[in-house]
């Protein structure tokens, strides 16, 4: 019988700064996010992966953000050499053979999921965080460069995630640093932003990240789409997504300067998030989940929402994530 602890930390992906990673694993923890500093050689890093896997109470995803370009956590290993970004990898045409290379390297360290193809369409030219880590500036391109990246890491046992839900391509602020507002109607927004979604949900995609944005056409006063029941419900219930949202990372300022840690996983937990990212495993982060462990003990409709993640997490996982 699987314990209300264990249900809430299988909602969860942590990273290793602070340490509080093995015994989260212990406890049953969802899965690990490794960064540049945690990869130092091919043979450390599979030891690493191996090690969170042995500990796992719950096979986990071992993940990792792994786009190309900007976005790369093996450069050390790599002694310089980059993917290329999203944007010319697709440019070149040569966007199915360097996804493949991808997904083998990070087989090879026993990373099972990854944080990619970021689907946004960078319509605003002076967008701070996104640039050439989207495909394209035209919708329609971002939705075929979509198809080829996320069959390519399917076909090579990578799980891929699409981000940044409902569309970060707009934004001229980077909710690392803030909480950008998209003011675009709804219309306007499915057309250009949210299509890319769509299709992939069309496609089969299992994994959904949710971006720290604040969109008017879901909300009209201030409310990360992350935390959003209106953006949520729409993923659900007009795009018709069955599989995992994931936030993306919690620590980051468009979500961390509005709600504490706890009041934003209470908040997305109710508003249907399945899973959220810390790129930490300080004693705050691991008191935090403990906390909600608390509060769900005495609310049952906080309860039946992680029953729900879990179910949702469990049943994926029993397909795709096994224990070596």
């Amino acid at each position: 019988m699987t314990t209300l602890r264990e249900k809430v930390y299988q909602m969860f992906i942590l990273g290793t700064d602070g340490g509080g990673y093995e015994s989260a694993l212990k406890s049953g923890l969802g899965g690990m996010i490794f960064f540049t500093h945690d990869i130092q050689s091919h043979e450390q890093f599979k030891n690493v992966t191996e090690k969170c896997r042995k500990l796992a109470l719950i096979p986990p995803f071992l993940s990792i953000d792994q786009e190309g370009g900007r976005v790369e956590r093996t450069e050390n290993i790599h002694g310089g050499k980059k993917y290329l970004s999203a944007r010319y990898a697709f440019e070149k045409g040569i966007l199915a053979s360097q996804t493949a290379e991808i997904a083998q390297e990070l087989l090879g360290y026993g990373i099972n999921l990854n944080f990619a193809p970021c689907i946004d369409v960078n319509t605003n030219p002076a967008n701070p965080i996104i640039g050439e880590r989207a495909f394209s500036h035209k919708t329609e391109e971002v939705i075929a460069a979509e198809k080829i990246v996320s069959r390519t890491y399917e076909k090579n046992g990578i799980i891929p995630c699409v981000k940044h839900f409902p569309g970060h391509g707009d934004a001229s602020v980077d909710s690392h640093l803030g909480l950008p507002k998209i003011d675009i109607p709804l219309d306007e927004m499915e057309r250009l932003h949210i299509a890319p979604f769509k299709s992939a949900i069309e496609g089969g995609i299992n994994m959904v990240m949710v971006a720290h944005l604040h969109c008017t056409c879901f909300d009209e006063s201030v409310m990360p789409t992350s935390l959003s029941e209106n953006a949520l419900n729409y993923l659900r219930k007009n795009l018709k997504f069955k599989g995992i949202a994931i936030s993306d990372d919690m620590i980051m300022k468009g979500v961390s300067d509005k709600f504490t840690p706890l009041e934003a996983c209470l908040k997305g937990i109710r508003a249907g998030l399945n899973m959220f990212i810390y790129r930490n495993s300080t004693p705050e982060t691991i008191e935090t989940i403990e906390e909600i462990i608390r509060v769900a003990e005495n609310d049952s409709e906080l309860r039946e929402n992680i029953n729900k993640s879990f179910e949702l997490i469990i049943n994926f996982k029993s397909t795709t994530v096994q224990h070596n």
